[in-house]
């Protein structure tokens, strides 16, 4: 194992919140770290949760929305989240990662730098320059897209998704669906949060999800 991922056992567990930090306009969020001297590994699971702050009634009226650029903020907090993805990703044996668009190109261009991995973009129809291939899927009303260039996914290859948040899972099943359909084998899907509530996990079948903060 390399040597970002000494230590980790204790920390790397699922931290299940039932009393998120809320997040007012004007606020800002609590600090955890008086000086980036503080090495980043001294931050466990929890204090990494402090740096995700609910927004009440965004994007819309009843949703709450979890902000994670408080997290991007900090550089321990950031670097603490990062490792921690990295040495789940590691241990799932991926030999290649695919970061969804769009808050996954963040997490997944810092892990894959990290385990010196090579990196693919997940994105929507019409925002990659070349031939693409793709699944499409349903949406509650309509149906969606994802597409990654042509030739990127090889058979007998396994391949981590990653993201920052799994909610109701229709995306990363989707992802999941498209590695399955070009021959190639899943090595999980990881993420900051999940939304446990909304169960998206069950739509990726037989594809492990792996989550380091999740909202029951």
């Amino acid at each position: 194992m390399r040597p970002f991922a000494r230590g980790l056992t204790a920390a790397a567990r699922v931290v299940k919140m039932r009393r998120p930090v809320t997040q007012h306009a004007g606020e800002r969020p609590r600090s955890l770290e008086p000086s980036w001297a503080n090495w980043r590994m001294t931050l466990n699971l929890n204090d990494i949760a402090h740096y995700i702050v609910d927004v009440p009634d965004f994007p819309k009226p009843g949703v709450v929305f979890k902000d994670i650029t408080p997290l991007l903020a900090s550089p321990g907090a950031f670097g603490a989240t990062v490792d921690l993805l990295a040495a789940r990703i590691e241990a799932s044996g991926a030999a290649e990662i695919l970061a969804i668009e769009s808050r996954g190109f963040i997490f997944g261009s810092a892990v894959a730098t990290r385990l010196s991995l090579p990196l693919h973009l997940v994105r929507k129809p019409g925002k990659l320059p070349r031939d693409t291939v793709g699944f499409d899927y349903a949406l509650e009303y309509g149906t969606d897209r994802v597409e990654i260039h042509s030739g990127t996914l090889r058979p007998g290859t396994r391949y981590s998704i990653i993201d920052d948040v799994i909610a109701t899972g229709g995306t990363a099943a989707a992802t999941a669906n498209l590695v399955r359909q070009q021959g190639a084998l899943l090595a999980g899907c990881c993420v900051v949060i999940e939304l446990g509530f909304l169960n998206g996990r069950a739509l990726l079948d037989d594809c492990p999800v792996d989550s380091l903060i999740n909202y029951e």
